[in-house]
């Protein structure tokens, strides 16, 4: 099965050079994701709107390689204030609450100082 690149038009995957996400068999490796709107390039100021909109960004990202968020076996949060974590939780548990992949938290800067949070997945579909 050759590998498939999927896009969200965000003009930072043109810029850097990347994929939303790479489909490889029955993996799909979600990159980095932010809390942008991808449609309106415009990024909500609050860490827990952010994440909300990392989320949604994913599960798009998923679909169009044939998967959704229950596929997802591994995430990884990364905040650049590691404090502002536990308000991302109730959302988190909302959209992963009943999947539990395994999960990491990173607290390091992000490539844009509007960022408050990036989330990376990892899904194998069933």
């Amino acid at each position: 099965m050759p590998r498939q690149l999927i896009s969200s038009g965000s003009t930072f995957e043109q810029e850097i050079g990347y994929s939303r996400a790479v489909v490889d068999g029955d993996w799909v490796f979600v990159s980095g994701t932010t809390g942008f709107d991808y449609s309106t390039m415009t990024i909500a100021d609050g860490v827990v709107a952010q994440t909300e909109q990392c989320l949604k960004n994913i599960e798009a990202a998923l679909a169009q390689a044939g998967a959704s968020l229950k596929d997802v076996v591994r995430v990884t949060y990364v905040l650049p204030r590691g404090d502002e974590f536990p308000q991302c939780w109730p959302v988190l548990r909302k959209y992963f609450g009943e999947i539990r992949p395994a999960a990491m938290m990173i607290s390091a800067g992000l490539a844009d100082p509007r960022m408050r949070i990036e989330i990376e997945v990892t899904a194998r579909k069933r």
